[in-house]
């Protein structure tokens, strides 16, 4: 805190996070585990410290989370943090946040920070919500007065009225992540720190948290936000920092940066079936997605106009299913990962007791695709009874070129007009 920093929120030099391999985590502890190690850990720690030791030089093994990471936030700014899994974004957080301390390098804060890393951080599952709101608040350094000010704010934006005095382990996640949310949003911080926890919400608390974070931002506070939501970070961040391996690759314009990402997805495409970044029960899977023409041979790219078919496998332990009780929905999104179309079973008409082998593909017919030049990546999500079998999210791409659409040797290009195409006609 000793350094200028000017008109900086937070400056970042060199900071890097190495963790052991094989290290174990506990879960929470209660107010009596709290108490009890605090008597008995003094004689635990003489008479483990030999074997600890021991384990530590048997290990040895270690990795880099964060490697000579520098970067400065101004005031007020609005900066989106992206990256793979395992880039070591929620490890900068942390970081930053206090959680847990840098192995070389340092952060500085100039500010109050108030943080949502994940769903109950700085909660304890004893205490009912009520209380945590308090404690949450002292935390943040903030008088006893000032929390009650924003209090009935607070309880009123997470919707948790009539549970504000229950111990808040007995909490959904969804009540748990509205009133941490709450809490972080509405006591004022000066530095907003927020996870990729927000997906764990529904999509009208979703929202209602954007447009909290965009009221904090237009405040003047600053936010640090991270997220595998390109739409949110595109229409949030002023900058945007992308993490790879532990090491800054990209800080710019979220435009530049959010594209250069997808061109790197793109280079590194792994097939559908290796997929492990997926979520879902997996009762049915997907394990490939391919184009072909109108003649059912296989294209690798198709021009706007051009009829297209989109041949999705799927493998399950079923004989056979009901068509009825499957959903496969396709969206199609752009560069910056906003939302271009969608391609869904469920927004057409099926024959009655139609079934389906409990393995096979599935085809959806374009009879002509009114996208213009782009690659488009497509998110895959399926529903099977009710339930979420499989979504990963850019499981494939497709490469559009242009075309003489119109047949008047004018193109129709995305930069100008847009993704979509719709034919038309004048002077009839």
């Amino acid at each position: 805190m000793n350094r200028a920093m000017g008109d900086a929120a937070i400056h970042v030099e060199k900071l890097s996070k190495r963790y052991r391999l094989g290290g174990r985590r506990g879960g929470y502890k209660t107010l009596r585990d709290t108490l009890t190690d605090a008597l008995t850990g003094p004689f635990r720690a003489l008479s483990s410290a030999a074997n600890r030791n021991g384990r530590a030089r048997a290990t040895g093994e270690t990795f880099w989370a964060l490697k000579d990471v520098s970067f400065e936030v101004g005031k007020g700014e609005v900066i989106g943090i992206i990256g793979r899994n395992g880039a070591g974004k929620s490890t900068l957080l942390k970081i930053l946040s206090r959680i847990t301390e840098p192995t070389e390098g340092y952060a500085d804060i100039c500010g109050r920070i108030g943080s949502l890393l994940e769903v109950g951080t700085g909660f304890h599952p004893e205490l009912a919500g009520r209380e945590n709101i308090y404690l949450n608040g002292a935390i943040l350094g903030m008088r006893r007065a000032e929390i009650e000010h924003k209090f009935d704010e607070i309880v009123a934006f997470a919707e948790v009225e009539k549970f504000i005095d229950t111990p808040v382990k007995h909490y959904s996640s969804g009540m748990y992540l509205r009133l941490a949310f709450a809490v972080a949003a509405h006591l004022d911080p000066e530095i907003l720190l927020v996870d990729e926890v927000l997906a764990v919400g529904d999509a009208a608390f979703q929202r209602k948290c954007l447009g909290k974070m965009s009221a904090v931002a237009q405040q003047g506070r600053t936010v640090l936000l991270v997220s595998h939501d390109m739409t949110a970070i595109a229409h949030l961040a002023s900058r945007v920092l992308l993490l790879e391996k532990g090491q800054v690759a990209r800080i710019g314009p979220p435009e530049e940066v959010i594209a250069y990402y997808a061109s790197q997805q793109s280079a590194e495409q792994v097939s559908l079936r290796e997929r492990n970044d997926r979520t879902g029960d997996g009762v049915i899977r997907l394990h490939a997605l391919r184009y072909c023409d109108e003649n059912g041979q296989p294209v690798e790219q198709i021009a706007s106009g051009e009829p297209l078919k989109i041949v999705v496998g799927y493998t399950s332990q079923l004989e056979s299913i009901k068509a009825e009780e499957l959903v496969l929905y396709l969206r199609l999104t752009d560069s910056m990962g906003h939302p271009v179309t969608a391609l869904a079973t469920s927004f057409c008409q099926v024959a009655e007791n139609k079934v389906l082998p409990g393995s096979g593909e599935l085809t959806c017919h374009i009879p002509r695709l009114l996208l213009t030049e782009e690659t488009y990546g497509i998110d895959t999500w399926l529903s099977f009874r009710g339930g979420l079998s499989d979504y990963v999210l850019r499981a494939a791409e497709l490469k559009v070129l242009a075309s003489n659409f119109f047949g008047t040797g004018h193109f129709p290009v995305k930069r100008k007009h847009g993704p979509a195409i719709i034919p038309h006609q004048w002077f009839e």
